[in-house]
């Protein structure tokens, strides 16, 4: 499954539209990862832990956005998007779409 951020894949030729597909996942930070970003944000730098969790939700989203493509047998995925929502205080949703397409 071939993934693009534009509209097309080089050297391909997009011959059908299957239609929009997306994945999403929601996240929940926990009490421990909490307490260790905590500390960190005090001393400043990256909070590794957050950037952790939030790119496996970026990869489950992907995944789950492209298990649907699969589902109508497309080659690939044009106009990927991410988004990210926060839900209630603790939690982030991340969806991933774009449009199935089939190539020649």
């Amino acid at each position: 499954m071939e993934l693009s951020n534009t509209e097309s894949v080089a050297g391909r030729e997009v011959t059908e539209t299957l239609g929009v597909v997306r994945g999403n996942t929601v996240r929940a930070r926990n009490v421990g990862r909490d307490i260790t970003q905590g500390i960190r944000n005090l001393a400043g730098g990256e909070l590794k832990g957050y950037t952790e969790l939030m790119t496996d939700a970026r990869n489950e989203a992907q995944d789950r956005m492209v298990a649907e493509a699969e589902e109508l047998n497309a080659d690939a995925v044009v106009n990927v998007r991410f988004t990210t929502s926060s839900i209630a205080d603790s939690g982030a949703e991340i969806l991933a779409y774009g449009t199935a397409v089939r190539l020649r």
